[in-house]
């Protein structure tokens, strides 16, 4: 992802708010996600330049972590628990309804841009397994039929 003048300038504003911050990548990083939906290829150096880092490790940190994304998600994002106890319940199943019904694998997004597919390894809702999260919303109990109406309800 590219930058414009503008959102490089607003980039390098945020990684100066935040490079005296006591282990300043991860703050960097969440910062530059939340203004910009993903962390973007060019920050990269940026935030190495900044921190004294190599790219090599700024990109390591990056991609460590499941939750950073390079490309901006769509605008709805559904993240299906892949944990012990919701595989259990049947949540291997659901994995593979939705990721037929949306055309995409882990990290996808729908054709039209409606829809991300994340998965996560607990959302700590065990005892409603099988679990999800939309939109930052924890759903317990999920079904095929719930999960239709889930995705459906994207829009």
């Amino acid at each position: 992802m590219p930058f414009e003048a503008w959102e490089e300038q607003r980039a390098r504003d945020i990684i100066a708010a935040h490079a005296g911050t006591s282990g300043a990548t991860l703050p960097i990083l969440h910062a530059l996600q939340e203004a910009f939906g993903c962390v973007p290829e060019a920050a990269v150096p940026m935030i190495a330049d900044t921190l004294n880092l190599t790219r090599a490790e700024v990109h390591g940190v990056v991609t460590f972590y499941h939750d950073f994304r390079r490309a901006p998600p769509g605008r709805h994002v559904l993240k299906l628990c892949r944990a012990e106890a919701c595989q259990a319940m049947g949540g291997d199943a659901l994995a593979a309804s939705a990721k037929a019904r949306l055309g995409v694998d882990w990290g996808g997004t729908s054709v039209d841009g409606r829809l991300t597919l994340d998965q996560v390894f607990c959302l700590g809702l065990c005892a409603t397994a099988p679990a999800a999260m939309i939109d930052g919303k924890p759903v317990g109990r999920l079904n095929d039929a719930r999960l239709e109406a889930l995705i459906e309800a994207a829009q």
